[in-house]
């Protein structure tokens, strides 16, 4: 299949700003992902090579943060080793078991993310008491969201934010950066298994690339200039908004029978 160069223009533009977004807040894969399918390739394909581009914007940010001080990769080994398994094993399931409950469960724990970042006093700039031990935190939230991530995807970013914030007490932008290594390690396992497949379309997914790791860039940049001042609205704002998506997907002939019904009752 070729593809024109205005698609590839519209798609680099399309990542650079799901870059922007999935560096601070994540939720990146429900900007990309539905303009690959626009685009004309299969939803496998879309998933594969929306894993390639994200790959790719998030090393970009995790370097970013780590140049920065903000990432010590070495107290993150367990963390890390953890997540990847997580990921390779819920890539491996999901080819074998239906989805269908977590769609049914995750907008509600998205809106319950989204509460906790806009009403706890934690959420900011400031390190919290520490709950777990890193260790303990790599068995539960490392694997726990890392397998979550290659099962299944939408929210990723946010689970890890509010882990590390709830459970290691960082502050957003520790958490933030922390989060894209993680991400980073999750996406790669992922994209792993799908270029076993061959389902990666390379030159829409290297196009994107280009445009995630510039989105990605400016993003993490900010994050670190502006703190949670930028990562706590927007994660809350992200959170909601992959909530919506999600109803609307899955009820929403039922919430458009329920609003005709009522039309005609009135009329």
């Amino acid at each position: 299949m070729e593809f024109g160069v205005d698609l590839l223009l519209i798609l680099f533009a399309v990542a650079l700003i799901a870059g922007f977004v999935d560096s601070i807040a994540g939720g990146g894969g429900l900007i990309c992902i539905p303009a690959l399918l626009w685009a004309g390739i299969t939803p496998t394909q879309a998933l594969a090579t929306n894993k390639l581009q994200s790959s790719c914007g998030s090393f970009s940010a995790s370097i970013n943060f780590m140049r920065r001080g903000l990432v010590n990769p070495g107290d993150m080994v367990l963390a890390i080793i953890l997540t990847l398994l997580g990921s390779v094993l819920g890539t491996t399931l999901i080819q074998m078991i239906d989805p269908g409950i977590l769609m049914t469960l995750l907008p509600g724990l998205l809106i319950a993310i989204a509460l906790y970042f806009l009403f706890s006093p934690r959420a900011s700039d400031i390190d919290a008491h520490q709950k777990i031990g890193k260790t303990l935190f790599a068995f539960t939230a490392g694997f726990g969201i890392g397998f979550y991530d290659g099962f299944f995807g939408p929210g990723t970013g946010s689970f890890f934010s509010i882990a590390f914030v709830a459970l290691l007490g960082f502050n957003l932008t520790k958490a933030t950066a922390h989060t894209k290594v993680l991400n980073f390690v999750a996406n790669v396992a992922s994209l792993a298994t799908f270029i076993v497949g061959g389902e990666v379309v390379w030159e829409i997914g290297l196009t994107m690339a280009v445009g995630q790791v510039i989105g990605a860039t400016i993003g993490s940049h900010m994050v670190m200039k502006i703190g949670a001042k930028l990562v706590r609205p927007l994660l809350v704002f992200v959170s909601i908004a992959i909530s919506i998506k999600l109803i609307i997907e899955q009820y929403g002939d039922m919430i458009g029978a329920y609003w005709h019904s009522l039309a005609t009752a009135f009329a």
